[in-house]
């Protein structure tokens, strides 16, 4: 049986206030392409289906025509709700949409109950685990410990008696124990997210959701498969990809990758501005049509430098320095002459801290100039 693995497509979402609706729209129909290429029995969708648990109706309206997409091809596609989306969302519906072959996880009530589909090696059981947190489930089962994510989804899954001698494959949205995150991706203090995976042993594949970039946990067959286009400068440098699964006999399984091409790539730039704006280097490169991050090396502030630099790249998205200024993180240390010193010298002392150089005399006038024009205005 033939699968293919997606994950975390956040629809709706804004990287650093650009909309990426086109940007999903063209990887979601590349998605499609792959689909009737590769012909899979069934399209596993692990979570994180919008980036808000209320979406627009722009991002409502693209996974509709997905899942209509999806529908008219001869396959099953399984939805399951991660922790950006709204389960009870996600699950409307899902009664009528399983007439089409779009399964949606209801939300968690206590139980998972399997669907069937078989293949030459016999049948093939998916369960469908929505985002779980600790006290989702021990709402159900009041009797039980359930103090962390381990212990939530470890009963969760001995709630649904997977039959050891058939194959089996769990959807679902967690961070597991040993995984690497990217900073577009919600972490919790201590990693009391947490999830061993052990608690996946009795799953011939787990196809999980939550983590951007594409890996394997433990074994090969517990899977994040990252999601299809990069949406932080922490991603720049992965390679986006749909993950493909064959099961064959109880025990096999073969992985592997089909990579993924976005509307625009994403890349962090480095140099002065000169550097960044000679007329060779930008035309002779596809930068201005991807977005990017620049970090301006000039140890003066370009001034409105994001505004001038987006003539250049117009899908700008990030604007930092590395310089004298910003490598040397100053500490701010409490002065015990505070109260003998004038405002001038405060400030001067806080500028030397803040930019690991003293003010010039041009500075220091200025500052003194603007103190006094204060202080005149206010009210005695």
């Amino acid at each position: 049986m033939k699968l293919i693995h997606l994950s975390d497509l956040h629809l709706g979402k804004r990287v650093n206030e650009f909309s990426m609706l086109d940007d999903q729209r063209y990887i979601l129909d590349q998605i499609l392409d792959i689909i009737d290429a590769e012909r899979p029995d069934a399209v596993l969708i692990a979570g994180d289906v919008y980036d808000k648990a209320i979406p627009s109706a722009e991002a409502v309206s693209l996974f509709d025509a997905f899942l209509v997409s999806l529908s008219q091809r001869t396959l099953h596609t399984f939805v399951i709700s991660g922790n950006h989306d709204s389960p009870e969302r996600i699950a409307f519906g899902g009664r009528l949409m399983a007439q089409s072959g779009v399964h949606l996880s209801p939300v968690y009530d206590g139980k998972v109950s399997p669907i069937t589909l078989s293949d030459a090696f016999g049948p093939v059981d998916f369960y469908l685990l929505p985002f779980l947190k600790p006290a989702h489930v021990r709402r159900f089962f009041p009797d039980c410990d359930i103090l962390t994510y381990t212990d939530a989804v470890a009963k969760a899954v001995a709630e649904m008696h997977v039959s050891p001698d058939r194959r089996s494959v769990l959807l679902t949205h967690q961070f597991v124990t040993g995984a690497s995150r990217c900073d577009s991706e919600d972490i919790s203090v201590g990693g009391s997210d947490n999830v061993d995976a052990s608690v996946f042993d009795s799953f011939d594949y787990v196809a999980l959701g939550h983590l951007h970039g594409a890996q394997s946990i433990g074994r090969e067959t517990v899977r994040y498969c990252g999601t299809p286009l990069k949406y932080s400068f922490s991603e720049a440098k992965q390679e986006k990809s749909v993950t493909v699964v064959e099961l064959e006999a109880k025990g096999t399984a073969a992985i592997r990758t089909i990579p993924l091409t976005p509307l625009r790539d994403m890349h962090i730039l480095k140099g002065t501005y000169e550097q960044l704006t000679r007329r060779e280097f930008y035309l002779d490169t596809t930068y201005p049509q991807d977005y990017l991050q620049i970090i301006l090396t000039d140890e003066e502030d370009i001034p409105d430098g994001a505004a001038k630099l987006r003539t250049f790249y117009p899908y700008l998205m990030k604007l930092d320095y590395d310089n004298l200024r910003t490598r040397t993180a100053a500490q701010i240390d409490a002065d015990d002459q505070v109260e003998h010193k004038s405002p001038l010298a405060l400030f001067e002392s806080f500028y030397q801290q803040q930019n690991n150089q003293p003010m010039s005399d041009r500075q220091r006038a200025f500052v003194s100039t603007l103190m006094e024009h204060i202080w005149e205005e206010e009210p005695s």
